[in-house]
């Protein structure tokens, strides 16, 4: 099977990431950078909370499935479709 690491990306509304080697639907290991500007908010103390972010560009660098390792399987396919009696977490 070809490797598909160079399409990834996060699956948009009405999508979902399957693999195609297990069924798995649920969970996955996923290496991204982010490009990010953020409001910070200190208090008195000097501890901080993030209030506001805004993502300047983001890329998925690797998704493998957390069930069998492969990440030559990921895919991309429609939520609303997909066969959830497959996934390892359904049995």
């Amino acid at each position: 099977m070809a490797d598909q690491t160079a399409d990834l990306r996060v699956p948009g509304d009405g999508e979902r990431w399957r693999c195609a080697g297990c069924g798995n639907l649920t969970r996955f290991d996923v290496t991204r950078t982010r490009r990010t500007t953020e409001y910070w908010h200190f208090d008195l103390a000097g501890e901080h909370q993030v209030e506001e972010e805004t993502v300047r560009s983001e890329a998925v660098e690797a998704v493998s499935c957390r069930w069998c390792g492969r990440s030559d399987a990921i895919e991309i396919v429609d939520r609303a479709s997909a066969d959830t009696a497959g996934d390892p977490a359904a049995g």
